[in-house]
């Protein structure tokens, strides 16, 4: 099992910055990706960064340039780096984790409320 805890969530102006961590415990050998989801009240979850075992990352389109995900191995936390956050950038921002296999197994994070105020 793994657990996410995520915290770094609150409330923020217009242009403002936010950074999000997400600590991973238990049994994290064999994780492939850490990736950080959105959900916004009445729409569906989804993707915004995504950071491999590697370190190769990816974002959607809406926050590139803005958003920065990164990891620090040694203490198996991911972050999100967030600026100049907009609006639209509201929702809860939940971590997940998959580990590989046959077939591949997900983990969620509890999430964490951000809102941003314009």
């Amino acid at each position: 099992q793994v657990q996410l805890v995520e915290s770094g969530g609150g409330l923020v102006q217009a242009g403002g910055s936010l950074r999000l961590s997400c600590a991973a415990s238990g049994i994290i050998f064999g994780i492939n990706y850490m990736a950080w989801y959105r959900q916004a009240p009445g729409k569906q979850r989804e993707l915004v960064a995504i950071i491999s075992t590697g370190g190769s990352t990816n974002y959607a389109d809406s926050v590139k340039g803005r958003f920065t995900i990164s990891r620090d191995n040694a203490k198996n936390t991911v972050f999100l780096q967030m600026n100049s956050l907009k609006p639209e950038d509201a929702g809860v921002y939940y971590c997940k984790a998959e580990r590989g296999g046959l077939p591949p197994v997900t983990y969620w994070g509890q999430g964490t409320q951000v809102t941003v105020s314009s």
